[in-house]
């Protein structure tokens, strides 16, 4: 963690830098080279011992499509643990920000992982992998919240049939910068990907992000993809700096706080606002702290083929995939469950389809 003071922002310049204020839905609008993103933010309550609620909490729910929101959580498409039993993705790339709680990660590559706590997982999933994601409680005498974020980021065209593979960023390597403005008000940017620069120095010189996985869009110098958490004081006052790239779009996601202005204009929370990426603009938040997530690229800018969890260029390829996994499984199913759970402790580790285990490195 550093600390940067940063002086009084000059006047805002009279173009205004937002192009458009759309409500949150669920899930929430994104642009290219982005699908989709969502957030869930689960009060679960306390395990029964089986990394499950008690079956008691589990009255009125639709089972197997659970996402009623009812005394705050969902069980989503989990029958005893919560979550999202195994499932197939071609063509793009899941990016999960755990902020709190455990996601219990297994694949059709016999790769498995627990992480949570601000850990990050990126996979790509290429020609195809089926994975499932689940929210184990595994805390039997208090609540088990979990607050995460999943974005779908695309792929380009020549990358959508490559290996799958997952890549972990765990929360001690994830760069954090704290801005401390004239008042001495705080922001703190968490910086998935994308090199952050403060006022008066040169982009890359405050903060580096992590590597992302190799056949990732965000591993193009020429993305300029950036995806970072932004948490302001009340009152602070911070500068975003502008994007690096020709025809890259930016969106801030307002989900926690009241009302923050930007260049003056004021946003209430609970509304998304695409930006002008080629400008500076001054964030000035109001009497409660405030939460951010700003998703950032250049697009791919080619046609899209949708249907569900395979996304691809046209629709002969989208026809393949379903034909490919009607026949492969995209390699089948190793585990003895579609719902595991990797036991009782809350240790956080990655073991990946090459045998190799590794863990974040307060864990050795």
């Amino acid at each position: 963690m550093t600390t940067t003071t940063i002086p009084a922002d000059e006047a805002a310049p009279s173009a205004s830098p937002v192009l458009s204020v759309q409500p949150l839905g669920m899930p929430w609008g994104t642009i290219d080279p982005f699908l989709f993103c969502v957030h869930h933010d689960d009060a679960y309550p306390r395990g029964n011992g089986r990394h499950g609620p008690d079956a008691s909490l589990l009255a009125g729910r639709q089972m197997g499509s659970d996402f009623s929101r009812k005394d705050g959580w969902s069980m989503y498409h989990g029958q005893r643990v919560p979550g999202f039993p195994a499932h197939p993705h071609r063509g793009f790339e899941t990016v999960t920000i755990v902020r709190q709680g455990r996601i219990d990660h297994a694949d059709s590559l016999g790769a498995g992982a627990r992480f949570g706590g601000g850990d990050v997982q990126w996979l790509t999933a290429g020609k195809g992998i089926v994975h499932a994601e689940m929210f184990p409680l595994l805390h039997t005498d208090r609540p088990n919240p979990l607050e995460l974020f999943q974005i779908w980021l695309n792929l380009p065209a020549d990358s959508k049939m490559v290996e799958p593979h997952f890549t972990m960023f765990w929360s001690q390597d994830i760069p954090r910068h704290t801005f401390v403005d004239d008042a001495g008000r705080a922001t703190e940017v968490v910086v998935i990907a994308g090199a952050l620069a403060a006022p008066g120095h040169a982009v890359g010189d405050v903060t580096r992000p992590l590597a992302p996985p190799p056949d990732s869009w965000g591993s193009r110098l020429h993305s300029d993809l950036a995806m970072w958490t932004l948490r302001l004081e009340p009152g602070a006052r911070w500068t975003l700096p502008a994007a690096l790239g020709d025809g890259t779009r930016r969106k801030l996601y307002f989900f926690a706080g009241h009302r923050i202005a930007l260049d003056g204009e004021p946003v209430t929370v609970g509304h998304s606002v695409e930006l002008r990426a080629d400008a500076d603009v001054t964030l000035t938040n109001g009497d409660e702290p405030a939460e951010l997530l700003m998703l950032q690229g250049r697009p791919i800018g080619e046609p899209v083929a949708q249907y569900g969890p395979f996304v691809m260029n046209t629709e002969q390829e989208l026809r393949q995939a379903f034909e490919d996994y009607r026949r492969t499984e995209f390699g089948g199913w190793p585990w003895p469950d579609p719902a595991p759970v990797h036991g009782d402790q809350e240790d956080r580790f990655a073991r990946h389809a090459d045998g190799r285990t590794e863990r974040p490195p307060s864990q050795g």
